[in-house]
Order: structure tokens, then C-alpha cells, then sequence
């Protein structure tokens, strides 16, 4: 065993489960990291760190070991506060639950009880898994629930003119195109006024339509669909989130595309 791993952790194999399927009764607090060749069980304790990286000699958990894109020491896995914080150390980002980058320098960011999937960032676009789990009660391992009721996804309710609007407007979307971006305004009235001649759709319609359908999911909960948290400039920012929160929902769904084929 390598001197970095002379902790007061406890080896986790390759091959371990996925921490995503729980953690076995723990202490509350302890943290468990693991990546494809295998990880660390870690109880909390002001001060005490767990490193990651490509160098399996420096680091407790070795993410990327063939990737040069990864740092020999990529990150770091830190107790403070009675809490668990992750730091980039390494050159390229680390994606967080979310979407969100750290990147090297910036502030540690606290962990989440439960678990949280992080992506260390390699060359040629490549992304590897480091699991982590913090565990906030005595046993955190999931019941099997095999045989109950999926739980639906939660639909958002739309009036006719909303879902036609909102498939016109996310139609790049629905078609899975690369980077995609909501039409326009006036290129989403266009459109609507070659499907429904005698409706007279305009640009400023348009926009009525889909900011009270923003508005509304705003209300509900959902995050970045107003300037106030998105900021300035806020450019197709607003309707991309919401066109994202409507297809991950499944209220818009790539067979809703026939509305443009057969309104």
C-alpha cells in the first residue's frame, strides 16, 4: 500500500458496487470515494483529507490512471466545518452534480450528504467517474423496492397553444441536434403562422406564451427561469433551461415533433 493511503481510512476494492446502490451502517459523516480501480472509506475528522488523481503513488483514489489530461493530484476531498468539501487541484475541470465546473483555485464547494457523481475532466473530451458517497445516518444502504409503482415524472400542465408554441420553439431540441438553441421570436411566429394560417401568431404572442409558461414552473420550483438568478447577459438562457426542464419532465417528448408535419 502506497504512504499516502496510511490513513485512518479503509481500502475500498476495484470492482467495489457502485456507491450510487448505498453504503453499508456508518458512522454519519463518513465519506466514501471510489473510481474504476477502486477507492477509500473515510470517517470525519477536522483536518483530514483524501486525495485524487492520476499518480496512484500520491493519491488515495486514482482516477484516469492512462489519461495524461488528468493531474497526478486532480483534487482534493477535504473535512472542515464538521462537513465534506471537494478542491480542484489539477488543471482541467471537475463537473459537479448539477453541471456545475470547479475549476483549479476556486473555493471548495461542500458536499451533499448521499451521493454525488464527479467528473474529472481528461484529454480528447474523456470524463472519469469518482463516486462519492457521505453517509448521514447509521445506514444509508437503500431498500430494494423491486416490485412497487414507478414513480411518474412530474408533467407540466400546458394549454394547447403553450405545447404548440413550446414544440416550435424547442424543435432543434427535440430532434437531439448538436448544441441546440430555441428559435427565435419571430422565427418561432413564422412558423406557427405557415401551420395555423387563420390563428394570427405573432412574435409578441409568441413570447406571452412562453414567459407565463416560465413564470409559472418558476413558481413551482424550478430553477433558472428568471434574470434574477441567471443574471445579465441573460441571451437564450432563460427558454434553454426551460426547454431542458420540459424534456427531462418527458412534457415534451420527440413525438411531439408531428405537430409540424400534421398540425
Amino acid at each position: 500500500m502506497h504512504n499516502v493511503r496510511r490513513s485512518s481510512g479503509h481500502a475500498l476494492r476495484a470492482g467495489h458496487d457502485s456507491l450510487a446502490l448505498g453504503v453499508p451502517e456508518s458512522v454519519p459523516g463518513t465519506i466514501f470515494a471510489l473510481a474504476v480501480t477502486g477507492g477509500i472509506e473515510m470517517r470525519p475528522r477536522e483536518g483530514r483529507t483524501i486525495l485524487f488523481g492520476r499518480n496512484s503513488d500520491d493519491v488515495h483514489v486514482c482516477v484516469g490512471a492512462d489519461d495524461r489530461g488528468v493531474s497526478r493530484q486532480h483534487g482534493v476531498l477535504l473535512c472542515e466545518d464538521n462537513r465534506w468539501w471537494v478542491r480542484n487541484t489539477g488543471r482541467l475541470p471537475i463537473r459537479l452534480p448539477g453541471s456545475r465546473l470547479l475549476f483549479h483555485g476556486e473555493d471548495p464547494v461542500p458536499l451533499t450528504a448521499g451521493y454525488s457523481p464527479l467528473f474529472v475532466r481528461g484529454a480528447r473530451n474523456r470524463d472519469h467517474l469518482l463516486e462519492v458517497y457521505v453517509a448521514s445516518t447509521a445506514g444509508d444502504r437503500p431498500t430494494a423496492r423491486h416490485l412497487d409503482p414507478t414513480q411518474p415524472p412530474r408533467l407540466w400542465r400546458l394549454a394547447p397553444d403553450e405545447r404548440a408554441v413550446l414544440t416550435v420553439l424547442g424543435q432543434r431540441y427535440l430532434r437531439h441536434e448538436a448544441h441546440p438553441q430555441p428559435l427565435t421570436w419571430r422565427q418561432t411566429a413564422e412558423a406557427l403562422a405557415e401551420l395555423f394560417p387563420a390563428a394570427g401568431w405573432t412574435a409578441k404572442r409568441v413570447e406571452h406564451h412562453v414567459v407565463a409558461v416560465r413564470t409559472r414552473l418558476s413558481r413551482d420550483g424550478v430553477a433558472g427561469l428568471t434574470r434574477e438568478e441567471v443574471g445579465e447577459p441573460v441571451g437564450n438562457a432563460l427558454n434553454d433551461n426551460l426547454l431542458r426542464e420540459l424534456m427531462l419532465s418527458t412534457t415534451l417528448i420527440p413525438p411531439d415533433l408531428a405537430l409540424l408535419d400534421h398540425p
